[in-house]
């Protein structure tokens, strides 16, 4: 692989690989390195004229670093998720800022209970907008796979989204 080619196959996606990364670590600095790491590895892996979509395969490539440092890290006995993603859109008033940011604070909070695989489905398709065929390249699942683990991620944040809303009814 050339420079050229990897800035336009590969550079585009450090934005989706960095979100992916810190989804799954919590951590935006041991995001940064997954990112960095799957950079090398691309870069060193020069031979990837047959690779048809570079973006799945750096997505695989940053679900298997990151969790190979969620192994690691579940080893040596340190805490792993921190605070998540903030939304931010300037067209809202500050109330609705606020109340958007909490509805997104408790959704992730929501996220982060389910399954591993759950969670990277519900990910990969309704955060970093990926078609069911690229979430099965890049989570190594067949379709019907990616299909009921997405049916089921969304049913367990919308129940409990629902009980949660519900008090005082």
């Amino acid at each position: 692989m050339n420079l050229e080619d990897f800035e336009n196959r590969v550079l585009p996606a450090k934005h989706k690989l960095y979100r992916f990364a810190f989804r799954l670590l919590g951590s935006r600095e041991e995001a940064k390195d997954v990112v960095q790491d799957v950079m090398i590895k691309v870069w060193y892996g020069r031979d990837l004229a047959e690779v048809q979509n570079m973006e799945a395969w750096c997505m695989r490539i940053t679900k298997n670093l990151s969790l190979d440092r969620l192994r690691s890290r579940q080893r040596k006995g340190t805490h792993s998720l921190e605070n998540s993603a903030e939304v931010q859109q300037d067209e809202l008033t500050p109330h609705e800022k606020t109340e958007q940011n909490e509805s997104m604070k408790r959704i992730d909070q929501l996220m982060a209970t389910l399954p591993d695989k759950q969670r990277q489905v519900m990910h990969l398709r309704d955060v970093e907008g990926y078609s069911y065929n690229e979430i099965g390249e890049i989570l190594e699942l067949d379709m019907n796979q990616v299909k009921v683990n997405l049916f089921r991620a969304r049913n367990a944040v919308r129940e409990k989204l629902i009980k949660l809303n519900a008090y005082g009814l």
